[in-house]
């Protein structure tokens, strides 16, 4: 997305000014209009770069952040941006909080490259054991749910076997080498089976 000449450089994280940045953005449109659409990073910078023409951060507080000299709460927090509100939720976090180290007074300081690079590995770490805690708790909230379900069937399966009289449970055993529905057709015959007669019902 192209910005007008009157908004000059717009982005406080140097998108429209770096020489870097602006590399990408324009292999990214490069690659578009050839039809190509492979780099996932340059994918992602696009997008990023269009989320923050619509505003979707607080300028003020990020620019407050860029003249920091340390970077370290970014770095070691995947969610200080968003806990700060610094930005919304609809950026990515990770390409984000790259572009600020690098482009902040911290990143662009004079030290050395090596201990750049380690900054740089720690913060990708950082976001990447985040994103894996978060899908393991989704996963530990299906096993969860799994197990509960699970304790109910087995619940409801010994309820129906102490119900059923051992005709019942004859006949039901003789179908279960038979396909799911007729299963579960089983599973509802020895139900209705095992409900008390009504008094007027012939013996």
């Amino acid at each position: 997305m192209s910005m007008s000449e009157e908004d000059g450089c717009r982005s406080p994280v140097g998108l429209d000014c770096c020489s870097c940045c602006l590399d990408l953005a324009n292999k990214s449109e490069v690659e578009e209009s050839n039809g190509e659409n492979n780099n996932i990073i340059v994918s992602n910078f696009r997008q990023l770069r269009e989320k923050l023409v619509f505003e979707n951060l607080n300028a003020d507080k990020l620019n407050t952040i860029m003249r920091q000299d340390s970077m370290e709460p970014v770095v070691k927090d995947p969610c200080y941006l968003l806990n700060e509100g610094i930005c919304n939720s609809n950026i990515d976090q990770t390409m984000l909080s790259i572009l600020l180290f690098f482009h902040s007074a911290s990143g662009a300081s004079v030290v050395a490259i090596d201990n750049k690079i380690e900054q740089a590995m720690d913060l990708v770490k950082n976001h990447l054991m985040y994103a894996v805690r978060e899908e393991v708790e989704v996963l530990k909230e299906q096993i969860k749910e799994l197990v509960e379900k699970n304790s109910q069937l087995e619940k409801e399966n010994c309820l129906l076997k102490n119900l059923a009289s051992p005709e019942q449970m004859k006949k039901f055993q003789s179908r279960l080498p038979s396909d799911e529905t007729t299963g579960m057709s089983s599973l509802a015959f020895l139900h209705t089976s095992s409900q008390p007669r009504s008094a007027g019902s012939a013996v």
